[in-house]
């Protein structure tokens, strides 16, 4: 049978996260569609690629600390890397003659890459009656802007508007709705489709737990202090509860603290240091303990795992995605918070974890069948414009 074809673009700028979600979403998509997965970040070593899954990596681009772009490429500029990109991508269009077009963050974010995705869009819209769909493929809790966020929703409701067919949102509507953290003045005339949340499939059951604490920060390029803060108690918890420890460090974490890490492992027993892993899911499913921040994809890695859990929420500048998050299901009973600003304080954080060691995390009352929805949702039989 001829699957219709997809092409799905993705930028990750600071973590990998984006990239993460998109790979898992992508490999749910494949028995319906052809997909072709426009990768716009750095793509380490290593990273699995699910089977039936064309990754086209573009000229990498990312952030820098006041979030401006930067070429992770040395052999292109930021605006050689901004020429080349926007070729692949419309080539890539015109090559696939897909019947999706889904969009990560866009318009919700994303607008440093509008200098390829406006290209994009208009080209779509050129095709006329044959264009395909276009749809906004979107996490389930946007960040909130402590100025502008009333210019920022109706930029994007006129966007969307214009431009999108549907926005299918990962997560389960009882936990979080995109009014939520979307209010344009402009009324949404496009159908927001609730997919439930893209996590990895139900492992296992364990025999046994390994005696050991995980601990991990996506990417790593900002896990600095959950690194450095975990290394501190991890003798204290060794001897309270007579766990391990791992850290994971992830691909970007900086090079000077993985050499410190990596110090730190060779001097302790009860240290162990790597710096990436194939499954971080299963890693987090085969341990006592997890420690990590509250990205969407740890988290349902942990909610998958069952794992008792002690998650830190990244809330630098306005960052305040992971916060609300790890709030409202540390509320569910599925895990403890504990505040970044507590990393300072080393008995907080060995108290609550500690504290989570000898507990049983609360049953997930929520929809974690995200990926095989979206497929469902996007299915060509299932269209509606």
């Amino acid at each position: 049978m001829t699957r219709d074809r997809l092409l799905f673009y993705c930028q990750h700028s600071l973590g990998l996260g984006h990239l993460a979600r998109s790979l898992r979403l992508a490999e749910g998509l494949t028995d319906r569609f052809e997909v072709t997965l426009l990768n716009g970040g750095r793509f380490p070593a290593g990273t699995r690629v699910p089977a039936g899954i064309d990754v086209v990596n573009l000229p990498p681009l990312g952030h820098d600390d006041g979030v401006e772009l930067v070429s992770h490429d040395p052999a292109f500029t930021v605006a050689a890397a901004k020429a080349a990109r926007t070729r692949l991508i419309l080539a890539a269009l015109a090559e696939t003659t897909p019947s999706v077009v889904l969009i990560e963050m866009y318009p919700f974010g994303r607008r440093k890459f509008e200098f390829e995705l406006v290209p994009l869009l208009d080209a779509v819209a050129a095709l006329g009656d044959d264009r395909p769909r276009v749809v906004c493929s979107l996490r389930d809790i946007l960040v909130q802007r402590p100025v502008g966020q009333e210019k920022h929703d109706e930029r994007a409701v006129t966007r969307l508007n214009a431009s999108f067919d549907a926005i299918v949102l990962h997560a389960d509507p009882a936990f979080a709705t995109l009014e939520e953290s979307f209010r344009p003045a402009t009324p949404l005339r496009v159908p927001v489709l609730y997919t439930g949340f893209v996590a990895p499939p139900a492992p296992a059951p364990a025999d046994r737990r390994l005696d050991r604490l995980v601990v991990s920060s996506g990417g790593g390029m900002v896990g600095e202090p959950l690194v450095r803060a975990a290394v501190e108690v991890h003798r204290d918890l060794f001897i309270r509860t007579g766990l391990r420890t791992t850290v994971v460090a992830g691909p970007f974490l900086p090079a000077p603290v993985w050499d410190w890490l990596r110090d730190q492992a060779r001097h302790s027993p009860v240290l162990e240091a790597v710096r990436r892993v194939d499954d971080l899911a299963l890693e987090i499913g085969r341990s006592a303990l997890s420690l990590s921040q509250g990205g969407y994809n740890t988290t349902m890695d942990l909610l998958r795992a069952g794992t008792p859990a002690v998650v830190v929420p990244y809330a630098e500048g306005a960052e305040d995605e992971q916060t609300r998050r790890t709030s409202r299901l540390a509320e569910l009973g599925v895990l403890r918070m504990v505040p970044a600003t507590d990393l300072a304080v080393p008995d907080r954080l060995l108290a609550a974890l500690v504290d989570a060691a000898g507990s049983t995390p609360a049953p997930v009352p929520l929809d974690l069948t995200g990926a095989e929805t979206t497929a469902r949702i996007l299915a060509p039989e299932l269209a509606v414009r």
